[in-house]
């Protein structure tokens, strides 16, 4: 353990160690401005708590929490648009790409987004440690499966210079593998009564990972009975539901949790199932008392390989190309490339890879000689038909102050949740299917070391956290190196971590949508320090013995906090196993209203940008027919 227990608020200022800092700044605020460059506005650089930040939510919140009604202003802000787009995330980006592909350049659009920065959850954090530029992802991560794109997505993705193919270039999938660093469990002193790192078990029937998990099981801080439980469930080929008819089994495997199924039909001791209970946490927002273990058996999950269950289910989160279609900024490449085709005084540069180091300029996204304007910082609170039905009026606010502005066309690709809020004219069954569904809370945390050593010398790349208090998952970022910009191939270097967070209510009898609602209220009420304090402990308890020192080594801290993150997928457990993509209340949700249309992942039911594209051009297209 490092003899440095923890970084107090004196060490931190906003994020950033204090000894990066020059002079007596005030917190957050006063560190945004020194960040950003001698003021200069330029969000990606600040640090502290990002993504869903002090001053985005606040209005929106007076609608939905405490009633509130703002009234429209007499006088129009300015001349007529012909589309305005109320949210300038990827799927409001796209819309507003596909608008001036139909109609041509001459189309003024007017994009309107709540938070500093465009993109939603396509966040990009930026560091700068003992003179090394960081770039990392606050939010969307990856381009998944991109052979799988509809072709407008496709065709979007090529329109605005992103040729996928390239990235089997830039992302270096030999790195881990060439520095023999493996995933690894850390398992905590507040969970286990001592800090633990040991390397991750292995799932499938080779004899290979039967010995890996037989060599490695005796590291990990359980009870002897636990262990041996945990080994006959992942080395021994056992059908636990043998007897039963395939159809059965999966009707079965539905309609009951794998934390039931681990429980009671593999018989396994309560701490086997805590250990593998949160490893979905990050791709469904709740752990396995609320996923069926039917899900655990297209995953493939320990106990379930050998159920002999046949061609049951096409339905698959496997993917069928790499996982590497990353930027180093995640999908803020997709939404910087956006904003570039729009506008490309914004963003220099003409391909994929400059753009990974150009540096926005806020001051050209709304420049009144524009026919595409992007204005930061507006929270729409009243969208509506004029009287004839000709134009939509559109009422925001921004910086306390109320405008109207009017669009012949609008496109709402903001939260699909405060639509009922802000659109009055939204029927009654609509305004029921979009309060179907909610956001899946979600955290991530960007922390800048001045080095790696601890993790060369421990032998890990990442982390996986059994039980956790907080943080589920942590360690170093994609090796991406493109454009210019070079991965940290040198321990010695500086370099990101990212940690992950979905907040979530566990083993309390509650359906993945309750959980979600009780994480998102948990993480308004966490404030910056909470965050800053747990990942300092984290780290300390994983790398502490491999001489990592918190206070020396830990540069910079930003926490993306996304209240409303994921868009909700369906839950076969707890939703009627026949709602998807192609089927559920998301579809009339989504149903245009004359010169409204709604597009965003929520009204896809798919959390991933392609949802988010696909909705878009929809949309586009019930406007423009």
């Amino acid at each position: 353990m490092s003899s440095k227990k923890g970084i107090t608020r004196r060490d931190f200022l906003g994020g950033v160690a204090v000894g990066m800092l020059a002079g007596g700044l005030q917190p957050l605020r006063g560190f945004a401005q020194t960040a950003s460059g001698s003021g200069i506005y330029y969000p990606p650089s600040l640090t502290g708590m990002r993504g869903s930040h002090p001053g985005s939510f606040e209005v929106a919140h007076s609608m939905s929490w405490a009633g509130a009604k703002y009234p429209q202003p007499k006088q129009l802000t300015e001349a007529v648009y012909d589309l305005i787009v109320v949210g300038g995330g990827i799927s409001g980006l796209a819309a507003a790409h596909f608008y001036r592909q139909k109609l041509g350049a001459g189309a003024k659009i007017l994009v309107l987004d709540n938070h500093d920065d465009f993109g939603g959850h396509a966040k990009r954090n930026e560091f700068d440690v003992d003179g090394k530029k960081l770039i990392c992802y606050g939010g969307s991560q990856s381009i998944d499966t991109p052979g799988s794109y509809s072709p407008a997505a496709s065709q979007l993705l090529k329109d605005v210079g992103i040729h996928t193919e390239r990235f089997y270039d830039y992302f270096d999938r030999t790195f881990f593998e060439r520095n023999q660093l493996e995933r690894g469990l850390y398992f905590s002193k507040s969970r286990y009564g001592q800090d633990v790192i040991a390397p991750d078990y292995r799932n499938g029937p080779s004899a290979e990972n039967r010995q890996h998990n037989t060599d490695i099981l005796q590291q990990y801080p359980l009870d002897e009975s636990s262990r041996q439980a945990l080994l006959k469930l992942l080395n021994e080929e056992i059908d636990y539901l043998a007897g039963r008819p395939q159809a059965e089994k999966v009707a079965y495997l539905r309609s009951i949790t794998y934390k039931d199924f681990l429980l009671g039909d593999a018989g396994v001791p309560e701490p086997v199932y805590v250990l593998l209970r949160d490893g979905i946490r990050g791709w469904w927002g709740v752990g396995w008392d609320a996923q069926s273990a039917l899900e655990a058996a297209r995953m493939g999950l320990p106990g379930t390989l050998h159920l002999d269950l046949g061609d049951y289910d096409q339905r698959s989160p496997e993917r069928d190309e790499p996982y590497i279609f990353h930027f180093p900024d995640g999908n803020a490449g997709v939404a910087r490339s956006l904003v570039r085709n729009l506008l490309p005084e914004a963003i220099p540069g003409s391909t994929m890879e400059d753009l990974v180091l150009a540096r926005a300029d806020y001051a050209a996204l709304d420049k009144a000689d524009s026919n595409t304007r992007i204005r930061l910082n507006s929270t729409a609170v009243d969208v509506r038909h004029t009287a004839d039905q000709k134009f939509v009026d559109v009422t925001y606010v921004n910086q306390g102050d109320l405008y109207r502005v009017r669009g012949k066309h609008t496109i709402l690709a903001c939260y699909n949740d405060l639509i009922p809020y802000i659109c009055p004219e939204l029927p009654a069954e609509q305004r029921e299917a979009i309060e179907y569904s909610t956001k899946v809370p979600l955290v991530y945390m960007s922390i800048a070391l001045r080095n790696w050593r601890a993790f060369a010398s421990a032998g890990y790349s990442s982390f996986t956290i059994p039980d956790p208090e907080m943080m589920h998952s942590i360690g170093m970022d994609f090796p991406v190196s493109m454009g210019g910009y070079h991965y940290a191939n040198d321990p010695d270097q500086p370099t990101v971590l990212h940690g992950s967070y979905v907040p979530c209510a566990p083993d309390q009898g509650l359906e993945a949508k309750e959980q979600h609602v009780l994480g998102r209220r948990k993480l308004y009420e966490t404030p910056f320090e909470a965050f800053e304090q747990h990942i300092v402990s984290t780290l300390d308890g994983a790398l502490g013995s491999n001489d990592f020192d918190p206070e020396r080594d830990i540069a910079a801290i930003t926490v993306n906090r996304w209240p409303h993150g994921y868009a909700y997928e369906y839950n076969e457990y707890s939703d009627p196993p026949e709602y998807g993509p192609d089927n559920g209340p998301h579809l009339l949700g989504a149903r245009q209203m004359g010169r409204i249309s709604i597009a965003n992942s929520d009204a896809s039911a798919y959390a991933f940008v392609n949802g988010a594209i696909d909705a878009a051009w929809r949309a586009t297209n019930e406007q423009v027919s």
